[in-house]
């Protein structure tokens, strides 16, 4: 009886010595009392709001013995004991990762406004610059057209002289054709004949 005895006190010194000083803290949205001893049975000694932190030493059955930021010991419910910081510490850190992560979102929403801006800016100069080509090339085409009808113009009346200096030069050849033809004909009957002498021509 007493070897077992012996060997429970050693695996309660054991467990004990598993939760030297470890940190820990209150859960949040209550308040719970310190007792004397690892029971209700035990005389309240304090109270301990949520979310403080303690530190924890040892654990019997359902209760861990802590000690409070004022130096205060006693036993309180293991249920009531967590990890993670009450949210009254964890606030201002959510705070400030809020007030970063809303100044990251201001800062990306600047950049991409400023990246819009330049792009609304490109692109109303190169909707300027195309109309301008536009203007240009509309100006260009009228220019063509306005040449193409001249030299049609052009062509038209160069074939017209062509052909009216053709026929001149045909009349003009008609005539000298004409004329030689003429005096062909009339310089023969034009010419005195030579008459013919006694034994011979005169």
């Amino acid at each position: 009886m007493k070897h077992l005895i012996r060997l429970l006190l050693l695996a309660c010194t054991f467990s004990m010595s598993a939760y030297a000083a470890q940190t820990r803290y209150i859960s949040d949205n209550l308040f719970t009392y310190m007792h004397a001893g690892p029971g209700t049975q035990y005389r309240i000694v304090g109270s301990v709001n949520a979310g403080a932190k303690v530190s924890m030493h040892e654990r019997s059955g359902k209760y861990i013995r802590i000690t409070d930021a004022r130096g205060r010991n006693g036993w309180v419910q293991g249920d009531f004991i967590s990890q993670t910081p009450g949210l009254k510490d964890r606030l201002p850190a959510l705070e400030q990762e809020l007030a970063d992560t809303k100044s990251q979102l201001e800062n990306a929403q600047a950049t991409a406004n400023e990246h819009q801006s330049a792009l609304n800016t490109e692109l109303s100069d190169s909707q300027t610059q195309v109309s301008e080509l536009q203007e240009a090339n509309d100006l260009l085409t009228k220019q063509l057209t306005a040449a193409e009808t001249e030299m049609r113009s052009m062509r038209s009346k160069l074939d017209k002289q062509q052909n009216d200096l053709l026929m001149k030069w045909f009349l003009r050849g008609g005539v000298v054709a004409g004329i030689g033809l003429l005096l062909g004909l009339l310089l023969p009957s034009m010419m005195p004949r030579k008459r013919k002498k006694a034994g011979g021509w005169a």
